[in-house]
């Protein structure tokens, strides 16, 4: 089944843009309690995850910073050590199942690679299990 019919929308999801400084996202997935969100650049496209780990790494690479300092460094600037995969709205859902041993959502772009939303890994395996109960229940 196509992605389409399980994405949660840009517009209900938090993502954060890439020339957002390192405060604004460590203050937005502690406001939100996420672990990871999805980069957005200046056009809309899909630039990447952030996580916790990148700006922890990134901290412990620069001991001498101070709080405020995080105001100056942007988050395109910082490394990132996991490489979340996007797909096509085009996409069957089955195709996000071994990205999703890997990742908590997997970023979906339109053909101009646009960035229009996430599946959530909660989404899959809810699928999944709708499938299972769904062939259990026919007694095979």
């Amino acid at each position: 089944m196509n992605v389409a019919f399980y994405l949660t929308p840009k517009e209900e999801v938090v993502w954060i843009a890439e020339d957002s400084t390192m405060r604004q996202a460590l203050e937005k997935m502690e406001y939100h309690r996420y672990s990871a969100m999805p980069l957005v650049n200046k056009e809309g496209k899909y630039a990447g995850t952030i996580t916790e780990g990148d700006l922890l790494w990134s901290l412990k690479r620069s001991p001498e910073l101070s709080f405020k300092d995080l105001e100056k460094i942007r988050i395109k600037d910082i490394p990132r050590y996991q490489k979340n995969e996007a797909v096509s709205i085009n996409a069957q859902i089955e195709e996000l199942i071994p990205l999703a041993v890997h990742q908590n959502f997997i970023p979906v772009v339109d053909d101009q690679q646009n960035f229009i939303g996430i599946v959530k890994r909660s989404t899959i395996i809810n699928y999944l299990y709708q499938r299972l109960t769904a062939f259990a229940s026919q007694g095979r």
